[in-house]
Formats: structure tokens, sequence, C-alpha cells
């Protein structure tokens, strides 16, 4: 048959709807194994800060799903401090910063994140002690925007909700080798300890400009600073403030403080 310009666009118009129609079923297929392998990792980043598990405790995917049973998974509704009736699926707090109705704008002078819109709920996991009644850990997400990109973590408050139990910064795109530090397992070793507020109540908590003497009184409140990375250190600073402010886990932390959990 005679090649023509016409029955060779034809041919190639029919092998992109082939690789098109096989990249659209491929997308649609994986895509559940992709949300399932996201959620597995999202729960292993939070088991690692229960303190239920030693800290070189190889689990598998059943293990970690079994120890994520154990917490109380709570909607916290963010302006009140008290938990809603919602189910923790029905909380999407990245996706809800698009919907008016379901976030507020951070007024600008509070807005330390620098986040500009933030979620009405959250979810927060409380470690119940084994009497099932005292608090023993409660782990709160956080999120703010760093020097290049937003950075996500959690952070860990021992009973007293002000010590922090452990922090992980699992999510961020800052400049590798310097700010990409905060993702140091070293690094984050170091919040251990620290406390957020002073005894007055005032937010205290910071990241340093150089390394902390942990004999020093400095060593109450603040971590080493990240070499290289000052501007990523004060973002994280920034963002901790915010969301143990009035604006983020303020509330919540007067709630459970109270007895309210």
């Amino acid at each position: 048959m005679q090649e023509t310009p016409l029955r060779a666009l034809l041919v190639l118009l029919a092998v992109a709807l082939v690789c098109s129609v096989l990249v659209s079923v491929s997308a649609v297929v994986l895509r559940p194994i992709q949300e399932a392998n996201e959620r597995i990792e999202r729960f292993r980043h939070i088991v690692a800060l229960t303190g239920l598990v030693a800290e070189d405790q190889a689990l598998d995917d059943a293990q970690v799903e079994a120890v994520i049973e154990q917490l109380d998974v709570r909607v916290v509704e963010l302006d009140s401090g008290r938990f809603a009736p919602l189910e923790p699926e029905q909380v999407d707090s990245r996706r809800a910063v698009s919907d008016p109705e379901l976030s507020i704008a951070v007024p600008a002078d509070a807005d330390r994140a620098r986040i500009g819109r933030r979620s009405r709920h959250e979810l927060v996991y409380l470690v119940i002690a084994a009497d099932g009644r005292q608090l023993s850990r409660v782990i709160l997400p956080v999120h703010g925007q760093g020097m290049w990109s937003t950075l996500y973590g959690l952070v860990a408050l021992e009973a007293d909700l002000n010590t922090i139990a452990a922090v992980t910064f699992y999510e961020q795109e800052e400049t590798a080798g310097l700010g990409d530090q905060i993702e140091s397992s070293t690094w984050q070793a170091r919040w251990v300890g620290r406390r957020l507020f002073n005894r007055a109540g005032g937010f205290r908590f910071r990241i340093a400009s150089g390394p902390v003497d942990d004999g020093s009184p400095a060593a109450t409140h603040e971590v080493d600073g990240l070499s290289g990375a000052t501007i990523t250190g004060n973002a994280v600073t920034a963002l901790m403030e915010f969301w143990f402010g009035p604006f983020g886990y303020g509330p919540l932390l007067e709630q459970l403080a109270a007895g309210e959990y």
C-alpha cells in the first residue's frame, strides 16, 4: 500500500491514542496502590513518635497499622480546641485550604508560618497510658513555609503538653546539604526534652543560630542551628510559634490540660 502523508498521520494518531489509553488505565489501576503506600508511609512517621516501639525496631505494614489502632485518633476543631464529631477519613487538611468553607484565612500579623490559610480541622493522635485514662503523648501535625518549600512535620509532646518527646520533618524541598538537614535524625534527636513554653506560659522554643550546649540554660528551649541554613532554621522556629499559638493548637492544649479528651 502506498505511503501517504495522510496515512502516516493516521498511524501516528492511532499510536498516540493507544498510548494515552494505556497511561490512563495504568493511572487508574495503580492509584489505589500508590495511596495505600502513601498511607502506610504516613503511619510510619506517626508510629515513630508514639514511644510504643523501640527506635531500631523494624515493623512490617501490618504491625504499623496495629500500632496506629492503639492510638486515639481525633479530629480537632482548631478555633475552639474541642474535638469534632467527625471521622478521621472526613478530614484532609491539605485539600481543605482551597475550600473557603473548610478553611480560614490566617490574619497577616499572626501568620508566622506563612501559610495564608489553614484548615478548620486537623487530625491529632493521642497516646493513652495503659490505664486507659491518662494521656501519655499527643502527636500534632505542623507545617509552614521554608526557604524554598513548605515544610511538613509532626511534633510529639509529653503528658505535660510542654516537653517535646519526639519530632520528625518528613517532607520538604529545601537546599540539598543545607536546609534539608531538618530531615536528619541526628538533628531531630536534639529536640527531645526541649520545652515549648517558659514558666509564665510564654512561647520560648526556637532554633538557635549555632550549637547549643546541653549544660546551658538555653538548652531548655533551644535546638542547634542548621549550619548554612539560617533561613530554614528561622522558618522552623516561626512555624512552631504559629502552631503552638492561638491560631494553631493553643486552644487544644488548654482543653487537654483541663483533662478534656
